[in-house]
């Protein structure tokens, strides 16, 4: 008899245990166990191959990939080190700057290259991000302290469209001009581009894909944008801050660093507001859903640098860069929960050094570009779901010492 109570006990307490758990995964609470079930990767260290050319990268600040699955990034020439473009400087043979933009096909070789300055438009002072749109048209930002435009090509580099005019801003509600905007989306739903403004604004805004026409734009919490920066952060406080999405203090009211932004097949806009530590979610008209704090006492550059999708239909998971420690985040998208992630700093295949830009490709794969000296794109295999550590560190091929 006694024996029977017991089970039966257990059995109830286990059941308390299983359904509490999603509930409390939908009201933010952090939910540990020893492993849970998320999309794992591998580094590919063979990919992608060699540059021709003596060619070598800058600041890697940018990534997507088309519907071909060719892997296109931008970089920025100038700030390839000296040491690294002797035939350039004509002191030695290696090495040339390549080209800002460089197009990959999926066994990794060079299949296109082309960018810089040229007739009829402004080339960003420093480029930052590049996508490809339904359309196979490629658009890119950038973020000088004078880059207050947008950029529109063919895939072959014939320009199309410039939105902005280089070096004149008048503000976070300013309808024809950016300030340093940091990456642009493509809605085939609405054919409209979603653009994070950036590093000076402090919006999302969007136009029409085809015609530039502006449609709306919003800060944060759905609030018309100010200009009002918020003063830096005190370490001091950040100390007192745990790490699982608590923060001390009330929530910044406007966006710092508006990074990214990305909108799913079920038509929610979630923006990264890297400096500030968090993601907020809203309907496409600006509406605000919610916002969550991604390791809150990260400092300095802040935890949320980019975002993807996973590939399934349902975009169950998001992938989330932080450059600052130097990982990419894996969370569940219906509750923006952290599962796992993977990564650590260094120099070697699946380790960063300011990993700043992520995209996918048809198969699930992940491709994540370095900024500062980290200077490449890496390719990161999708292995399907397993179970996971919370912490993964380096994402080395299984079965390899």
């Amino acid at each position: 008899m006694k024996l029977s109570i017991y089970v039966g006990v257990s059995i109830t307490a286990l059941s308390c245990v299983v359904f509490a758990v999603p509930d409390l995964l939908k009201r933010g609470f952090a939910v540990h166990a020893a492993n849970v079930m998320a999309p794992r990767f591998e580094v590919d260290p063979y990919w992608p191959k060699p540059l021709p050319n003596h060619w070598v990268t800058g600041s890697t600040i940018g990534v997507s990939v088309d519907a071909q699955d060719r892997v296109w990034t931008i970089h920025r020439p100038n700030t390839v080190e000296d040491n690294f473009k002797a035939a350039d400087l004509k002191v030695g043979e290696c090495c040339k700057v390549a080209p800002p933009v460089l197009v990959y096909d999926q066994a990794g070789n060079l299949v296109k290259s082309w960018g810089g300055p040229g007739p009829g438009y402004d080339w960003p002072d420093s480029n930052h991000g590049i996508t490809i749109d339904h359309k196979n048209n490629v658009w890119i930002g950038g973020n000088g302290t004078k880059d207050t435009q947008i950029l529109k090509f063919t895939s072959d580099g014939k320009f199309l469209m410039q939105l902005g005019k280089h070096g004149v801003h008048n503000g976070s509600n300013d309808t024809q001009n950016f300030w340093q905007p940091t990456r642009v989306f493509d809605d085939p739903s609405a054919n409209e581009v979603y653009i994070s403004d950036g590093y000076g604004n402090h919006r999302v805004i969007v136009f029409d894909e085809d015609t530039g026409q502006y449609k709306r734009h919003w800060g944060a919490y759905g609030n018309k944008p100010t200009d009002e920066k918020a003063p830096p952060r005190d370490p001091a406080a950040v100390e007192d801050e745990g790490n699982s999405g608590q923060r001390s203090g009330p929530p910044p009211k406007n966006f710092s660093t508006p990074h990214c932004v990305i909108v799913s097949n079920d038509g929610l806009v979630y923006v990264c507001d890297r400096v500030n530590d968090r993601i907020q979610v809203f309907h496409k008209d600006g509406t605000f859903v919610k916002e969550v704090f991604i390791e809150p006492k990260t400092l300095r550059s802040g935890s949320v640098w980019d975002m993807e999708f996973s590939r399934d239909p349902q975009q169950t998971y998001i992938y989330a860069a932080n450059g600052v420690n130097e990982k990419i985040n894996i969370l569940l998208r219906s509750t923006l929960q952290v599962l796992t992630s993977f990564g650590d700093g260094g120099r070697g295949p699946g380790e960063f050094f300011g990993c700043h830009n992520l995209a996918t490709d048809s198969k699930g794969n992940l491709y994540v570009t370095e900024t500062y000296t980290g200077a490449r794109v890496q390719r990161f295999l999708y292995k399907g779901l397993a179970p996971v550590e919370k912490e993964q560190t380096v994402a080395w091929p299984k079965g390899r010492l």
